[in-house]
C-alpha cells in the first residue's frame, strides 16, 4: 500500500469515527432533548392522539374533546361555555398552542407529566392517561359578572378573602376558544387577532390600567400605618382648592372645593377628595408608599397560577413632588388589573392578612388522587387589623351614603370604593369607570374589583358608581345568597 492510499485509508477511518462519535452524543446525550424540544411535530401529534384532560368548575368539566377524523391529530378540545370561561382556561390549539390554564397545566392534561405514569406506562413507553385541573370558580359568580357585562367592555375579579380562593374572573369582549382548537382554523385565529387580539385579551389579570381614585384605599392604609391618619372623622386641614405640590396646577375634585375642604378622611374617601388624598401621598413620600403598595401586591408577578404579566405597578423610579401626590389618586404612572384591586379590598376585608390569590385548588390524576394541592395558601399580615378596621368603616361610608350605594346587598355589610381614571394623551380617551367592594353575610365574604373601559354611556355620565358598581352588586349578591 503506497503512502497516499494509506493517508487516505486514515482519514477516511477518522471520518468514520468522528460520525460515530456524533451519532453517539445525539442518541445517547442529546435523544431526549430532541424529543422533548417544542418543534418536535411527534410530541403535538402526541398530545391530541388520545382525549385530553378536563378543567372542572363546580364539579362539572368546562372542557372536553372530540374526534376530528384525521390521521395526526385525532382529538381537539372542546368547551362548554367557551366564552364564559376563556379567560380561565385559554385555549389548547393544534396550531396556535396553548394559553391561560390549558398552557399552565398542559403536561397533565395531555398525559405527558411523568407523575401521571404508572409502573406499566414506564415499562411499555406509552402516554399515560391524562389528569384533571379544578378549579376555585364559582359557576353563580361568573355567570352573573358575565352577563352584568354585556353590552359593555370590561372586566371584572372576585375573590373569597379568607381562603384566596378566585371566584370569577371575566372579560369583556370574550372569545369561543373552541373555534382555533384545530390545524386548519386560520379564518377565525385572523378574525380574533383583528383590532389588537382585543377579543382575546386577558383585562381581569394581564392589562394593568390606572385605577383612579380606587387607589385611594392603598394610599389611605399608608396614612393610617404611619400614623398620618389616627381618626377619620377629624379635619386634614387639606384646603381646596388645592395646588398640587411643587407646580401651580390647581387638582380639581369632583364633589367641589365646598365639600372638599379641610375634608376629614371618611369624608373624602365618600366624595373621594383629590385634595386629601393627593396631600396625604406627598406627605408619606415615594417610599412608603411604594412600601405599601409592594405589600397589597404591586411590582410583584402573581401566579394564580396562570401568571399576572405584566405586574400591577407603583412607580420604583424617583419620582418628583407633584408625581408622588398624583400617585395618591391613583394617576399618575400607577396601574393595576382588576385581580390587583380585588387583592387590596380582600385584605381590608380579611383583617389586614392577604391570603394569596389562586383559581385552581386540586390537580389530580385520571383516578382522582391529588398531585397538587393548594388548599393551604401563603397568607401575610399586610396592615395592622386596626387599619382595616378603619378602612371597612370609611368603605361602609362610602356604600351606604356615597357613590356606591348601586353595590347595596339586602342583609348583607357592603363597603366599597368608586373610581374614575382618566387615560390617553390629554384625557383624549373615555375614563375608566372602576369600582371594588368586599361584602359579607352569614359567614360568607368576598371582594370584587369591575373596570369598564367602554359603554354607550355619555362621557359626562362615567363613573364607577353608575358603571361598575351594579355589576358588582350582582357578583356580592350571587356568591352572598347562594
Amino acid at each position: 500500500m503506497n503512502k497516499t492510499i494509506r493517508r487516505a485509508s486514515v482519514f477516511c477511518l477518522l471520518l468514520v469515527l468522528a460520525l460515530l462519535v456524533r451519532v453517539t452524543w445525539v442518541q445517547a446525550y442529546q435523544g431526549q432533548a430532541l424529543a422533548d424540544d417544542k418543534y418536535n411535530r411527534r410530541n403535538l401529534i402526541g398530545q391530541y392522539e388520545n382525549p385530553l384532560g378536563n378543567i372542572i368548575v363546580g364539579g362539572d368539566a368546562i372542557t372536553g374533546s372530540t374526534k376530528t377524523g384525521g390521521k395526526d391529530f385525532q382529538y381537539k378540545r372542546t368547551y362548554t361555555d367557551g366564552p364564559l370561561y376563556a379567560p380561565i382556561t385559554g385555549y389548547s390549539s393544534q396550531a396556535y398552542g396553548t394559553t391561560m390554564l390549558e398552557g399552565v397545566y398542559k403536561d397533565i392534561l395531555n398525559g405527558s407529566d411523568t407523575r401521571l405514569k404508572t409502573m406499566m406506562d414506564v415499562l411499555t413507553n406509552k402516554r399515560a392517561a391524562p389528569g384533571n385541573v379544578l378549579t376555585t370558580i364559582d359557576k353563580g359568580v361568573q355567570k352573573a359578572a358575565y352577563d352584568a357585562l354585556q353590552g359593555k367592555q370590561g372586566s371584572a375579579v372576585a375573590i373569597d378573602p379568607a381562603t384566596g380562593e378566585i371566584l370569577a374572573v371575566v372579560n369583556n369582549p370574550s372569545y369561543d376558544p373552541g373555534r382555533i382548537t384545530g390545524a386548519n382554523d386560520e379564518e377565525a385565529w385572523k378574525e380574533l387577532s383583528a383590532d389588537k387580539g382585543k377579543a382575546m385579551e386577558n383585562v381581569a389579570l394581564r392589562k394593568p390600567q390606572a385605577p383612579g381614585s380606587t387607589f385611594k384605599l392603598v394610599t389611605l392604609a399608608a396614612a393610617i400605618e404611619n400614623g398620618l391618619v389616627t381618626n377619620l372623622d377629624t379635619p386634614t386641614g387639606t384646603p381646596d382648592p388645592y395646588t398640587i405640590p411643587g407646580t401651580r396646577t390647581l387638582l380639581p375634585s369632583e364633589a367641589g372645593s365646598a365639600a372638599c375642604n379641610n375634608a376629614s378622611p371618611r369624608t373624602a374617601l365618600r366624595l373621594s377628595c383629590n385634595n386629601v388624598f393627593a396631600e396625604l401621598a406627598s406627605k408619606l413620600g415615594q417610599d412608603k408608599m411604594l412600601k405599601m403598595a409592594g405589600k397589597l401586591g404591586f411590582n410583584a408577578q402573581i401566579d394564580t397560577p396562570v401568571r399576572t404579566q405584566p405586574a400591577s405597578k407603583y412607580p420604583s423610579k424617583k419620582m418628583s413632588v407633584d408625581q408622588v401626590a398624583q400617585t395618591g389618586i391613583g394617576q399618575f404612572d400607577v396601574q393595576a388589573t382588576p385581580l390587583q384591586m380585588a387583592m387590596v379590598t380582600a385584605a381590608i376585608e380579611n383583617g389586614g392578612k392577604l391570603v394569596a390569590p389562586h383559581m385552581v385548588s386540586e390537580v389530580t390524576d385520571a383516578n382522582g388522587n391529588v398531585l397538587e394541592s393548594f388548599k393551604d395558601p401563603k397568607s401575610e399580615q399586610v396592615m395592622n387589623e386596626r387599619t382595616a378596621s378603619m378602612l371597612q368603616d370609611a368603605m361602609r361610608t362610602v356604600a351606604t351614603e356615597g357613590g356606591g350605594k348601586p353595590a347595596q346587598v339586602a342583609g348583607a355589610e357592603v363597603g366599597g370604593k368608586t373610581g374614575t381614571a382618566q387615560r390617553g394623551v390629554n384625557n383624549s380617551l373615555s375614563p375608566l369607570a372602576w369600582f371594588t367592594s368586599y361584602g359579607k353575610l352569614g359567614g360568607k365574604q368576598i371582594a370584587v374589583a369591575v373596570v369598564i373601559e367602554n359603554s354607550d354611556t355619555d362621557r359626562s355620565e362615567i363613573g364607577g358608581g353608575k358603571l361598575a358598581a351594579p355589576i358588582a352588586q350582582k357578583m356580592m349578591a350571587a356568591w352572598l345568597k347562594n
